[in-house]
Order: C-alpha cells, then structure tokens, then sequence
C-alpha cells in the first residue's frame, strides 16, 4: 500500500487488524518518511529503527497467533523526550540530563505500549519545557513544517512538527501552561490536553515534582483526526499504581444538552481579526450539527488563575530552577524564568498557601459555570501563531506572548479539560479554537471537536515548507 505514513491511526489501527497490512510494513513506511523529511524539522531527535522494526514484528507474531494486538495495535506514534522511555534519556532538552537514561517507561509509555503502539522515535522540547518554541543547546532547533518562519509550538513543538508531517500517526506530548494545545494550534493539527488525574505519570528518572507541577501537568495526545485523540486518550488513560494522583473516571459521562458557549474575549484578551473569524466560523459549524451556541461576554476568571500558575509553576523552588537554568545557559529558558523573576522572589510558604487555597474557590466557580453549559468555545490564543523566537526579541515582545497565552495558562490551574481543534490557514499560518469542559468531561470536547473539524481542517499530513 502506497504512503501508509498518510493514514490516521484508526485506519491503520483497522488495517492491520484486519491483516492488510502489516505492522512491519507500517513502521518501515514511518521509518522512511521520518528519513525523508526529519533533517527539514529536527522534530524527532532520538529513534533506533532496529528496535523499531523489532515491536512492529511482536504486534504481527501477536496476530499471526490469533491474539489481540490492542486498539493501537502496529501504530507508529513519538514520545516526548521529557517522559521517561527505557533505555533512552529522559533529556527535558536539558544538556545536563544528556546521560539521564530511562531504567523504566513512565506510566504513559507502558499504557501506548500495551495498547499496541510502536515507539517511532522521541521529540523535542525547548530546554526544561519552558516555552512556546522548540529550541534547545542540546538538541538544536525544531521547524514548522507548515512554514518555517513561524514557532511549531511548545513545549510539544517536536511532537506538533512531527504529526503534521506524518512523522508518526499520533504523538505524545505534555501540557502544563498550553504544552499541548498550542503546538497543536501553530502546526494546524488537534491537541488534547486531559483533566489532571485521567493519564497516569511518572518518571523514575528524576526527583518527585512540586507539588504545583503534580497538580497542573498533564500528558495527552496530538493528532491529525479527532477520532484519533479519542484512540490516543482511550489507550494513555489505563490505571497505574505509580500515580497516586490518577482517577477512575468513565472516559464517557452522562448525556448532557448540547450547549455551548462562546466567548470571544475571556476577561478582556485582546485577540486578532482572525481568530475572532475563527471562533466565529466554529460556532457556525456547530449549530449546523445541532449544537444550540449562545455568545457570552465572560467566563468565570482565567487571568487571576493564570497568574497563580506561574506562581506555582515557576516561584515554587525558584532560586532553584534559576540556578539549574544558569548552569545550562539556555536563552530562552532564562528569559522564562528572569521575565517572572518578581514573581519567583516574591513567593513565601504564606503566598503559597494562600494560591492552594484560592484555587478550590476557582475551580468551584469553573464547575459551577458546566453545570449550564456543556462546552465553552474561546480563543487558544490571542495572535496567530508566534513568528520564530518573537519571545526572545525584546522585553515587549516576551510580554505579548505571555499576554496572548493568558487561556493555555490560566486552565491548568482549574484543572479542566481543554482541546485545540484546528479549523483553517491564514495563507500558510493555521488558526484554530479552543474548546474547554468541565472536568473529567473531555468527551464533551471531542464530541464538539468532532462537528467542528466536520466543517474543514488543513490538510495534513504535508511535506515540510
């Protein structure tokens, strides 16, 4: 079968249950287009094909032997390389964790494995996931493959490039401040970020996290359908005693009435034409399938939540993180750190506990607000997608771009689900929206994903510009 690397996971999934194709087929197409068209991207910056090759052989000896290969079962899909693979370096893009190897997966890893998957390399990630742009001393640089000039995301800018260019058919990626949702946004694909507890983490390799960290950051899917985030979330969400933070939660609720909110500028984030266009065509194509939408002209709040990330993100430990930073010499992620450096000096074990304590009265709020809502429609960010390295240009510019984040940021904190769904091109520059939910509810997201990609999506995968 001619450019196997093209299909969604659910049809290659399908195909070689069915045995017309086969696993080993699969990988080698993914092994070629990685060949083809990585040296354009830098998205995946490990991979051993041999090994490769060697899972491809155990999921077809499994259905050779009348045994279930999992709902994944021959799939090529990345991992972040900020997750723990074993045998691999669990890098954060970090020269300093160069010789970090993985003794075990992270809980994450082993679900994609059990469902099935095969592990086609690992991607890359700006040093200590501190950014919307995928650049680090050890790794090198990560493009768009959709136009070069501007950010493929981050901190999952690997796994956004890779699945837009048909590296893989899902990726992997992590989300604590819009990790997910925005290289899915900028590299014009899907991007689900869970609610905190649905996908269980881990990682041997390293300390324990911050508590802050603990209660924000999520693994979750990148891909190229809708149907396949709800693949990815089915195969990653399986119990793991590793986690003590992971809930049994149906991967489907109850029905609730299909009705929408929009908001266009969640408390005053000011938002370009065109992604106001965007929201507003999403909103259309949602009525057209039956969705009742009403316009709103707020939320409950998300900037006071963003702040509070940033408290818990970066003032925990502060000093700490600044220190490694400095040891690493990485730019951009000691302009993360020095841009909120009052912040960071700021904090005190009574601020803190004043942050914990203000989330459940947000997260309350946030809940309350589901209760007449099914999904809330609103911008993933403020402007198109960032030119390459804009953050790093001047003291303004750093600002803007923490500015247009306020909704990636600001959600974590409230612990809900939120799904980037990537709706058209300006020119070569993608726009999509953000659909967010009610927590352990990312069925609801996907459903509406689901009658918004129904409207069109750019075509993907696509050769790198």
């Amino acid at each position: 079968m001619k450019d196997i690397w093209r299909l969604s996971a659910t049809e290659l999934a399908s195909l070689i249950r069915a045995r017309k194709v086969s696993a080993r087929e699969a990988a080698q197409a993914a092994l070629a287009r990685l060949d083809a068209v990585n040296p354009k991207l830098n998205a995946v910056v490990d991979h051993r094909p041999q090994d490769v090759l060697a899972q491809a052989d155990a999921v077809d000896a499994t259905i050779a032997n009348g045994g279930d290969a999992g709902i994944l079962g021959g799939v090529p899909i990345t991992i972040k390389v900020n997750i723990d693979q074993t045998g691999f370096a669990t890098t954060n893009g970090v020269k300093l964790q160069r010789d970090l190897i993985a003794k075990t997966n992270s809980p994450v890893v082993d679900n994609l494995r059990k469902a099935g998957a095969v592990i086609l390399g690992r991607t890359n990630t700006p040093a200590f996931s501190y950014r919307w742009f995928t650049t680090n001393l050890l790794h090198g640089d990560t493009y768009n493959p959709r136009d070069r000039s501007i950010t493929p995301g981050g901190s999952s800018g690997g796994a956004g490039s890779a699945v837009a260019a048909g590296i893989g058919h899902i990726a992997h990626g992590t989300d604590i401040a819009g990790s997910i949702r925005y290289p899915a946004y900028a590299c014009g694909v899907h991007g689900l970020r869970p609610t905190i507890g649905r996908i269980p983490a881990f990682n041997a390799s390293s300390p324990e996290r911050p508590i802050g960290p603990q209660i924000t950051a999520v693994s979750g899917p990148l891909a190229r359908t809708v149907y396949d985030l709800r693949l990815a979330l089915a195969a990653m969400s399986k119990y793991d005693s590793r986690d003590p933070w992971w809930v049994p939660a149906p991967l489907e609720g109850p029905p609730v009435p299909r009705r929408a909110a929009l908001c266009l500028r969640p408390d005053g984030l000011e938002i370009a034409p065109e992604i106001e266009a965007a929201l507003r065509d999403a909103a259309k194509r949602l009525e057209r399938a039956g969705w009742m939408v009403e316009e709103i002209t707020n939320t409950p709040p998300i900037a006071e939540p963003a702040e509070h990330q940033v408290k818990m993100w970066m003032g925990d430990t502060y000093q700490a993180q600044l220190d490694t930073a400095e040891r690493e010499g990485d730019p951009g992620a000691l302009a993360a750190l020095r841009g909120h450096e009052a912040v960071g000096r700021g904090m005190n074990l009574t601020d803190f506990s004043k942050v914990l304590t203000r989330r459940a009265t947000l997260t309350r709020e946030w809940q309350v607000f589901f209760e007449s809502w099914a999904v809330l429609l609103i911008p993933v960010c403020g402007m198109l997608p960032f030119p390459y390295g804009f953050d790093l240009r001047d003291k303004e510019s750093w600002e803007r771009t923490w500015r247009a984040q306020m909704t990636q940021v600001g959600l974590p904190f409230v612990g809900l689900p939120a799904m980037t769904v990537t709706t058209g091109l300006v020119g070569t520059v993608p726009v999509g929206v953000q659909l967010v939910s009610g927590r352990y509810r990312e069925d609801l997201c996907l459903l509406a994903g689901e009658a918004i990609e129904a409207g069109g999506v750019p075509a993907s995968p696509v050769d790198p510009a």
